[in-house]
């Protein structure tokens, strides 16, 4: 009787000890299943920002793609209208040589080459604007007083077109004045090609001239990333590094859709 007592209650514990596990194990599943959950809701919220960051990303390549594409355009058109105005230029030549000492009839040839570059220079990046125009007023004003002859004024409207030439494909520094907010500045000018311009004040200000209705208008770039690029791209003129890849605030008008 006493081992029958003893072997119900061992296999009493027994029971119990079984039972106590199994809530053990259910415990812990019922904890690693809300921890999976968790980690599903996590990893789908993540793939959800990942998809959302994917699509920014291709809407800005885009975006400045189609920067790219019309930088590269704007210095197609300046190179093509200057290739044209040397065609004319050479075609005047030309026709001065036939005509030989005729300037009566070569007086208004000259003129409309002028104003040709004079349309040229206005529709240009502002770079020494006023002096590349007072220039061209000069070819004018000393052929008409007699100082230069018309053949030799063409000689001159000549080398100004090859320096046209040299300036749309120069990346250098200079200085000149600039009309910020209304006030003129003197400041450094970082000119790329006849596609871009960046400037620093002599009080460190940096900016940019973006063409506006027309017209061109200089501005201070407010954002400390876009002021460090322009710092960072003077530095690498300075040091005579004129080709490589920089990060630059954009020169074109802003387009009314952003990527971002």
């Amino acid at each position: 009787m006493f081992s029958m007592r003893y072997q119900a209650l061992g296999f009493l514990a027994l029971t119990v000890a079984a039972v106590g596990h199994a809530q053990t194990d259910g415990n812990e599943l019922d904890t690693l299943a809300q921890r999976l959950i968790a980690a599903r809701a996590e990893v789908e919220e993540l793939q959800s920002e990942l998809d959302i960051q994917r699509e920014e990303h291709k809407g800005k390549m885009a975006y400045l793609s189609a920067q790219a594409t019309e930088l590269e355009a704007n210095q197609e058109r300046e190179e093509l209208r200057i290739r044209q105005l040397e065609q004319d230029l050479d075609k005047l030549r030309t026709d001065a040589e036939a005509a030989g000492a005729d300037a009566e009839s070569l007086q208004p040839i000259v003129q409309q080459v002028v104003d040709k570059l004079r349309t040229t220079v206005a529709q240009s990046i502002p770079f020494k604007q006023q002096d590349r125009l007072a220039e061209l007023d000069e070819v004018i004003a000393q052929m008409e007083a007699g100082v230069n002859t018309p053949q030799r004024s063409i000689n001159r409207l000549w080398a100004f077109v090859e320096d046209e030439f040299r300036i749309s494909r120069e990346n250098a520094i200079y200085s000149q004045t600039i009309q910020l907010n209304g006030q003129p500045v003197l400041a450094d000018v970082a000119k790329l090609g006849s596609v871009a311009l960046y400037f620093r004040t002599r009080d460190n200000r940096y900016g940019l001239a973006r063409p506006a209705a027309g017209d061109w208008v200089w501005q201070v770039a407010e954002d400390a990333d876009e002021q460090q690029q322009i710092e960072e791209l003077f530095d690498a003129l300075r040091k005579q590094i004129r080709q490589g890849f920089f990060t630059l605030p954009n020169a074109l008008p802003v387009l009314n859709q952003a990527p971002l």
